[in-house]
């Protein structure tokens, strides 16, 4: 009795499970998962927020899906960005839009980053026809949420602790400093506010026990009326230089006051004070022409002539010119050295960073030079 027609049937039996599972066969050994279109019985929507990556290799595609879980959350972020709109400008007032969507990305980069400890790559599947690697990225809701309202509750904590030191405050800083990072924590914790109503089904989040605007306008009455500053240069150029200072200032969220005189006749509690220098010098540079500056800068406390801190810069700038370096120098001056004094300031009164001390010789003003023939 001959093999052959037993052998053909069997072969034609595999032939058909094969046919019948092919999808099992082209997906590199078990059949397509229902989570590769973005549902699964596996994974309910009730209790999983899932992403899906694809891509030819399978550490891509794991990123990719840990990139479509962080997609959901900056989403909900920005839309909810709208009521922390007076902090952003408070943050970065008459900067460009860009600036405070910077802002804006920072805090949501904290948020996400956060909330992405709670995903795991939980699935993966090999499609072979296609060549292309599948990720299944997925979050816990329960444990996500546990999470997030520990956060945001110990927020909560800090916010309240803050206003409170704040408002019985003495001490003009110490009431701005506490009021500052009062507002910053809240804006914090309204961005895991965010991410847990993303987490929870039901959408809702948490009251906040303040908002984000009512803060800021605290702060901002306060500065205008308790603590105003003062700005006064003197040396080249001085109106200019000392215009851009006083804008710089006003960005940062602070108050600058008319001449020496703050709100209602009252003497500023700052005074920003300096003087800045600009000079040709001669450089081997058959092409251009070089104008040295430099700046020498102090914050006072005028009741008591306390120095707060000092800041010395200096620089060359070249061009074509003597009159065109001399408006490069300028430039910079009112752009970049006047912004980083301001931001400097803000800094110091917001209790964010502490002002040098000294002024550091090499860059500031060399004292009765002859060489130096003043540019006005």
């Amino acid at each position: 009795m001959s093999l052959r027609p037993s052998i053909t049937a069997l072969l034609g039996c595999w032939m058909l499970v094969l046919s019948l599972s092919g999808c099992g066969w082209f997906g590199g050994g078990k059949a397509k998962p229902g989570w590769v279109e973005g549902t699964s019985a596996d994974y309910p929507p009730a209790q999983y927020l899932i992403g899906v990556g694809q891509a030819d290799n399978r550490n891509a595609a794991a990123d990719q899906a840990y990139a479509a879980v962080a997609r959901i959350f900056k989403a909900e972020v920005a839309a909810q960005a709208k009521d922390w709109e007076s902090y952003l400008v408070v943050e970065n007032r008459g900067s460009a839009d860009h600036e405070r969507r910077l802002t804006l990305d920072s805090v949501t980069k904290v948020s996400t980053d956060k909330i992405l400890e709670n995903v795991r790559i939980l699935d993966n599947w090999y499609d072979l026809r296609k060549g292309l690697h599948y990720a299944l990225a997925a979050m816990h809701r329960p444990q996500a949420e546990a999470s997030l309202m520990e956060r945001i509750t110990t927020l909560d904590r800090t916010v309240e602790a803050d206003v409170r030191d704040a408002r019985q405050a003495s001490d003009k800083l110490l009431k701005v400093r506490n009021l500052r990072r009062a507002a910053r924590n809240l804006v914090l914790r309204e961005a895991y506010n965010a991410d847990l109503r993303v987490v929870r089904p039901s959408g809702q989040g948490l009251l906040p026990p303040y908002r984000v605007n009512e803060l800021t306008n605290e702060l901002e009455q306060f500065l205008a009326a308790n603590l105003a500053l003062a700005v006064q240069v003197s040396g080249d150029h001085a109106e200019p230089i000392q215009r851009a200072l006083s804008e710089g200032l006003i960005r940062e969220g602070l108050y600058v006051a008319s001449g020496t005189v703050g709100p209602e006749g009252a003497a500023p509690e700052l005074v920003v004070r300096g003087t800045v220098r600009l000079w040709p010098i001669e450089v081997r540079d058959p092409q251009f022409k070089y104008v040295r500056w430099c700046s020498d800068f102090e914050v006072v406390e005028p009741a008591s002539q306390r120095v707060v801190g000092a800041v010395s810069r200096g620089g060359k700038e070249g061009h074509l010119t003597e009159r065109e370096a001399t408006a490069k120098a300028l430039r910079v001056i009112q752009k970049e050295f006047s912004t980083d004094l301001a931001r400097a300031v803000a800094a110091h009164i917001y209790g964010e960073a502490d002002l040098p001390q000294a002024a550091d010789p090499p860059a500031g003003c060399p004292r009765d030079d002859p060489s130096m023939r003043p540019i006005r």
